[in-house]
């Protein structure tokens, strides 16, 4: 498991933030953006949650 939370240049998708998560708890990021998305259907600050990440989720570059 990563220890770090990065945003990888690589495997990109909107921001990388769901690729970067899923890097850190070692799952794959299909499985970790197919959370997002259904987690996206429950009430909640789940878009919120996800520019803020974006915004303070240092890239790897």
């Amino acid at each position: 498991m990563a220890t770090t939370l990065v945003r990888p240049s690589s495997d990109r998708w909107i921001g990388g933030v769901c690729a970067g998560l899923a890097r850190r708890f070692g799952i794959k990021p299909s499985l970790m953006r197919l959370i997002f998305v259904v987690s996206c259907i429950l009430p909640g600050p789940q878009f919120l949650i996800y520019i803020v990440l974006w915004i303070l989720m240092p890239s790897e570059d």
